[in-house]
């Protein structure tokens, strides 16, 4: 029988290449082994994902996405093409307070460049429909070695939580201290919280349903045209005082701001409004604006009243010394009755002796003929009157030596007393002074003052005659003003 070969009889070069061969096949063999059973991993992790109840999907490093699941199909509302769509399947992003959101900043898209797992971001996702979801993305890069090769991301819809926050906003708007009422694109009240119904009158029962140009003014109908124009096109209206009618008729100062109303989809639906009752700010800041004017009459005054009294000291001084003498007596009986204006020492006194301490600064006691003359019935007049009292006769004297009889020489003042019945009547007037021409054709500070002085403080009345030989005022109130 004839022996096998030897490895020398076949030659190096034969025995090599079967030993070639047979590795070779091995090491296919492996690879293809290795490479079905990765393909059935991926098979049945793609199973197992797919039967998840939430929306699973993953992109390569450039964002384009490599595999997505039923449920991410289902958010998305659309089955993207794979190795094509960017970063997520939604059409459009927005941030939760509608602001718009690129694709490459969304949540999955931030994973990849910042190289760390981004956990419950809340986003909008639109759908090809124009439909709206809120959802929260929970997004993971992934890594080969320390390089990064995509990212998974696992999107959670969070409708119910929605209903949440929707319930939480309803009662923050029921209970909040401001006026907040909707309303549609035709002006047609939809909402109506508490605090609506204590600024405006009506129940919630009588404003839905009803349109909100029964709050506003007739003149002022224009405003609700203007306001709905913007609403529609978008955009809020920025806060802005006006004025709106209550259910009693009687108007109320508002702050007023609108913001435009959204649906599910993102369509505009109406209008929401905040209005804030403004009545005490306003009272403020005229009182505010009232202290700053008369601070600014009151030094006005001063400084024509020291150069009335500097005159007046001139024309009887015999000398510099007299004069500088007569000069600080009147600036000092100016200070005493200044003082008596602001409230100094306010105790009961008489309507006489109160005139004179006014009138004190001014007197010229040269002449035949004193030029302030005091008559009539003198009454006691109560401490709490006496401030008021004395700021009111001091605007009259005032105005007298700016304006009146005793701004020249010879000019007269004649205050006349009469006190019967609870009430007293007080008569100032004037001759022998400037020509009057007739009323002033604006009222000045000085008059708002006194009226205020007189209706607010001593509840009584105020007229002014504007003769041409002089000024005649007559003022009535009652002895216990309080």
């Amino acid at each position: 029988m004839r022996a096998a070969k030897s490895a020398e009889e076949c030659g190096p070069a034969s025995g090599l290449a079967i030993v070639a061969s047979t590795a070779e096949q091995n090491r296919l063999a492996q690879s293809l082994t290795a490479f079905a059973a990765s393909l059935d991993s991926f098979a049945l992790l793609s199973s197992v994902l797919d039967a998840l109840p939430v929306a699973v999907y993953t992109t390569d490093a450039a964002g384009k996405i490599t595999f997505f699941n039923s449920e991410a199909a289902a958010i998305w509302g659309c089955r993207p093409d794979v190795g094509s769509a960017e970063w997520c399947g939604f059409q459009r992003l927005f941030w939760p307070d509608g602001r718009s959101m690129a694709h490459d900043r969304c949540p999955v898209a931030l994973a990849v460049k910042e190289r760390r797992a981004i956990r419950g971001v809340e986003a909008i996702g639109e759908r090809p429909d124009g439909t709206r979801i809120r959802f929260l993305a929970h997004p993971t890069p992934l890594f080969d070695g320390a390089e990064v090769i995509g990212a998974v991301n696992m999107l959670v819809q969070i409708g119910d939580r929605t209903d949440y926050f929707e319930q939480r906003l309803a009662a923050i708007v029921e209970c909040s201290e401001d006026a907040i009422v909707s309303k549609d694109l035709n002006g047609i009240i939809t909402t109506w919280n508490r605090a609506a119904e204590r600024l405006f009158g009506y129940t919630a029962e009588e404003a839905v349903g009803r349109p909100v140009l029964m709050l506003i003014p007739d003149d002022r109908h224009q405003e609700e045209i203007a306001i709905l124009d913007s609403i529609r096109k978008g955009n809020p209206v920025a806060r802005y005082e006006t004025l709106r009618r209550r259910k009693d008729g009687s108007l109320v100062p508002i702050a007023l701001t609108v913001s435009p109303l959204r649906d599910g989809a993102g369509r505009i639906i109406g209008a929401s409004k905040i209005a804030r009752d403004i009545t005490d700010q306003l009272r403020m800041r005229e009182h505010r604006e009232l202290v700053l004017r008369e601070m600014s009459h009151r030094l006005k005054n001063v400084l024509a009243v020291a150069g009335g009294l500097i005159g007046l000291s001139a024309r009887s001084a015999q000398s510099p010394k007299a004069m500088a003498r007569a000069v600080q007596e009147r600036l000092g009986a100016y200070s005493r009755a200044h003082d008596l204006t602001r409230g100094a020492g306010s105790i009961k006194t008489s309507l006489h002796a109160l005139i004179h301490t006014i009138v004190a600064p001014y007197l010229d006691l040269h002449g035949v003929e004193a030029n302030v003359i005091v008559e009539g019935d003198d009454a006691a007049i109560d401490a709490s009157a006496t401030a008021s009292l004395a700021l009111l006769l001091h605007e009259f004297t005032t105005n007298a030596a700016k304006h009146g009889a005793l701004s020249v020489p010879g000019g007269k003042v004649r205050i006349g007393c009469r006190c019967s019945e609870g009430q007293v009547e007080l008569e100032w007037t004037e001759r022998d002074g400037p020509a009057i021409a007739g009323a002033p054709q604006r009222e000045g500070f000085g008059s708002v003052l006194a009226a205020r002085i007189v209706e607010g403080q001593l509840n009584g009345t105020l007229r002014y005659d504007w003769r041409p030989e002089g000024l005649v005022v007559l003022l009535k109130f009652p002895m216990e003003s309080g």
